[in-house]
């Protein structure tokens, strides 16, 4: 059977070749319901791909731009090691990652992000610490053809492909629910989260909010403190809220900045006796789980996180597939029980070098 080309998609939907090709292809400026009226043309005359074609077209350069925090390193490193990990898979097609970190969430991601859309790059992954800023920028990338993926954090006002994380209200509710099942009824609970301004930190406050009263009646949220993805800043602010004479019965930290959280109530000796539920996990958690201090976590896989955000680029280059809008990651919850199973305490951190 002689292939589908796209001179037969041109013919039929009666545009260019090279509005049938920007349609396929996801770049450039074309109408959207063009567009759609192409790809359904091509999904009727059963048009497929050229993935030889393609592969080698990919082959003569690609590059991918990442722009993610290098703090807090606990979670970023292993991000930054997905996607290393998972851009040598495709190094033989000539992929190049251009990578250029910030120093924490939000600190001079503008400037950054606007050198990497200068460096003819076809793709962009990053987390979008103040995403009201960042939305213009990822608007133009996506009018110029070069998809941008939103990894860890979301610009959910922006034009960006897709967004990467494990769902932020999802994670909020599971560690609400784990939280009323911990506690008993008319128990007080704080929340430790780093910026609200962050879609995500937003996001699972509301789902945890929601679902601690179901779990246990009468339980409220009392306060919530931001800490700005800041370790002394975190200290400072847990050391004065477990300073004042009201009860305590609980604390949420729903950001890897979790380790001032667990000094303050050592040195307040409340380890134990407020539980605690923290985000994500790295190997110098582990006596926090051991001595009782951390009840649970709730694991984003940000390892994974890294490596679908480079497969999805990959996939819509090489293969055609199309992007989708959010791809959504089922949290794991660890206890002291499972904790040793995690890659992160197996010692598997550190698979890749790069010279920064």
């Amino acid at each position: 059977m002689r292939r589908i080309g796209m001179s037969e998609i041109a013919k039929v939907a009666k545009v260019s070749i090279g509005t049938v090709g920007r349609a396929l292809n996801g770049h450039g400026r074309i109408n959207e319901a063009t567009r759609q009226r192409v790809l359904q043309i091509a999904r009727d005359l059963g048009y497929k791909p050229n993935l030889a074609a393609r592969a080698l077209s990919v082959g003569k350069g690609f590059r991918i731009g990442v722009c993610i925090p290098k703090e807090l390193h606990f979670f970023y490193d292993q991000v930054r090691g997905g996607i290393f990990a998972e851009a040598r898979r495709h190094e033989h097609l000539g992929l190049e990652v251009l990578y250029r970190p910030v120093s924490r969430l939000g600190a001079g991601e503008i400037e950054k992000v606007k050198e990497l859309l200068e460096s003819d790059i076809k793709a962009l992954i990053l987390t979008p610490g103040d995403p009201k800023s960042l939305t213009p920028l990822i608007n133009e990338a996506q009018q110029n053809g070069i998809q941008v993926i939103c990894l860890g954090t979301d610009a959910p006002a922006s034009t960006r492909s897709s967004v990467v994380c494990v769902n932020p209200e999802l994670g909020g509710k599971l560690a609400g629910e784990l939280m009323g099942r911990l506690l008993g009824p008319k128990s007080r609970v704080a929340i430790v989260t780093g910026m609200l301004q962050t879609d995500i930190h937003h996001a699972s406050v509301r789902g945890f909010s929601e679902l601690l009263p179901r779990t246990c009646p009468g339980a409220e949220v009392t306060e919530v403190l931001e800490g700005h993805e800041d370790e002394d800043e975190t200290f400072s602010k847990c050391m004065a809220l477990l300073a004042q004479p009201r009860r305590l019965d609980g604390i949420y930290v729903n950001t890897v900045n979790c380790l001032p959280v667990c000094r303050a109530l050592n040195n307040t000796g409340r380890s134990g006796k407020i539980r605690l539920i923290t985000t994500d996990l790295f190997r110098e958690m582990l006596p926090y789980f051991e001595d009782g201090t951390i009840m649970a976590s709730i694991h984003q896989k940000p390892y994974f996180q890294g490596q679908v955000a480079v497969r999805l680029v990959m996939d819509r280059v090489v293969s055609g597939r199309p992007v989708p809008p959010t791809f959504y990651l089922n949290p794991n919850v660890v206890l002291r029980s499972n904790v040793e199973g995690f890659r992160e305490i197996r010692g598997a951190t550190a698979e890749f070098m790069i010279s920064l």
